[in-house]
């Protein structure tokens, strides 16, 4: 009979078991669609999971940006812009380029055109188009100073012997 046990055991045993997996199962359905959700949130938008775009996703962004100012005004074709978006209006509007600024709005320089473009893609348009006033100094090469040299200066002389 203990043999008759164990077997009778084993099979209990082997009953249970698809109960446990069976209720394993839906709690590994959830984890592998969590992970699998976050997976494609961190790939399609970064930025939610707080992560940093890649080199890829940001120049995509920018020719994007490029391209629809450029509908609306000639754009300089020899030039990539610097691009900056305004995040505090607050701290630039003493300046007059951004009087009518708004946060989010984009500013494309393009430093050999000498040309700054503020843009709202929010509402597809161009709020202001500026002059850019670049400080930079010339940078003095050292050149010889003058020396001061001795110079005659006729003095006269007593002459001697008269």
């Amino acid at each position: 009979m203990p043999e008759e046990q164990k077997t009778e055991e084993k099979q209990e045993a082997k009953r249970k078991l698809p109960g446990f997996v069976s209720k394993l199962i839906p709690y590994l359905i959830i984890i592998v669609l969590a992970a699998g959700g976050t997976a494609y949130v961190a790939r399609q938008k970064p930025e939610v999971l707080g992560l940093s775009k890649g080199p890829a996703q940001v120049q995509a962004e920018l020719d994007k940006l490029v391209a629809d100012v450029g509908k609306l005004i000639a754009l300089p074709k020899d030039e990539k812009p610097t691009v900056a978006t305004v995040t505090d209006v607050e701290k630039v509007k003493d300046q007059p380029f951004f009087s009518n600024a708004k946060n989010g709005d984009k500013v494309l320089i393009y430093t050999n055109a000498k040309k700054a473009i503020l843009y709202r893609p929010t509402e597809n348009l161009i709020v202001e188009v500026g002059a850019v006033n670049i400080n930079q100094q010339p940078q003095e090469s050292p050149s010889p100073s003058p020396k001061a040299s001795p110079t005659p200066t006729p003095t006269s002389t007593p002459e001697q012997g008269q």
